[in-house]
């Protein structure tokens, strides 16, 4: 009955992929809107360290368990934004 549960049925692919702009755009010093989502994220400089920070936070946020690789896995915002989706609905239980 925890309240993140409950919410993870709310996440789209959008509001993550917004989620992940911001966040990296914060890593990288720049302006989320210069984070196109289908840009490999390599492309912009996204380091080993700053990928590693970026998993401890999406763990945080969303109460996710990911391998630290996960950057490397799904390469560009889009790709990224859409396994998490499908992750968050995986433990979501009953979508709504």
């Amino acid at each position: 009955m925890s309240v993140p549960a409950a919410e993870h049925t709310e996440h789209s692919v959008e509001s993550l992929s917004s989620w992940l702009a911001d966040r990296i755009a914060l890593y990288l010093q720049r302006s989320p809107s210069e984070i196109s989502p289908s840009v490999p994220l390599a492309e912009y400089g996204l380091d080993s360290v700053a990928a590693l920070s970026l998993c401890g936070d999406i763990e945080e946020d969303f109460d996710l368990v990911l391998e630290p690789t996960v950057a490397w896995d799904y390469p560009t915002v889009e790709a990224l934004a859409g396994h998490l989706a499908e992750e968050l609905r995986a433990i979501g239980g009953e979508a709504r």
